[in-house]
């Protein structure tokens, strides 16, 4: 009995050193629980300022607001409301007026100036091609293309009209296009044709086929 109760003693003592023993185990476990859960408050309370501070940094931006388009009166008045010097002294309409007119006379004279030296780059202008010799009172004759030959005794023409620029000496290709009289309707589609000038004949035409020079292939 004796050994019995020394065993049941053995044991008794053995659970309460494992209770004590892990004891502390247990507390440092509750610890580190406590410890993580203010670890992850403490972000979550950092986070708040940082939030309220975002809208605080954007504010700016939304102030920013294009500025107003002035017209160039409005914009003279508001550079003369923020101007610190020393005012101009006052003038009369009649100086005003004197001093755009000079104004305007040194303008010119930098105009002129200019294109004096322009021409001077350029050299003498070209003579060009000398205009046709017409008397007075003849009718213009004009080479052109068909470009349509849909309408009954009626022909569109294509006039192409070459020319030198007068100031820039460039070549300037046109076209322009007339309607013809074509009695007989000989001329047909991408023919070379000699047109001359008429009387009205309808609403649009004022030319006259005079002949064929060149068929269309």
């Amino acid at each position: 009995m004796a050994e019995e109760e020394k065993n049941e003693v053995q044991e008794e003592t053995e659970a309460t050193d494992a209770a004590a023993a892990e004891a502390p185990d247990d507390e440092q476990a509750a610890r580190s629980t406590q410890q993580a859960e203010a670890a992850d408050e403490v972000p979550a309370e950092e986070a708040a300022p940082a939030e309220k501070a975002a809208p605080a940094a954007e504010a700016p931006a939304e102030d920013d607001e294009p500025e107003e388009a002035l017209s160039p009166k409005q914009a003279r008045k508001r550079e003369r409301s923020i101007h610190t010097g020393e005012p101009k002294p006052e003038r009369s309409p009649e100086e005003r007026a004197a001093e755009r007119a000079e104004v305007r006379r040194a303008k010119v004279a930098g105009r002129r100036r200019r294109r004096g030296q322009e021409r001077a780059k350029r050299g003498e202008p070209g003579q060009g091609t000398p205009l046709a010799e017409r008397r007075p009172g003849t009718k213009k004759v004009q080479l052109g293309t068909v470009v349509s030959d849909k309408a009954d005794k009626t022909i569109t023409v294509r006039v192409d009209i070459v020319r030198r620029h007068r100031r820039y000496e460039k070549v300037v290709r046109q076209s322009a296009t007339v309607h013809a009289h074509d009695e007989r309707n000989e001329a047909s589609e991408g023919d070379v044709v000699r047109v001359v000038e008429s009387r009205p004949l309808s609403r649009t035409k004022r030319w006259r086929l005079v002949e064929v020079v060149e068929r269309a292939r």
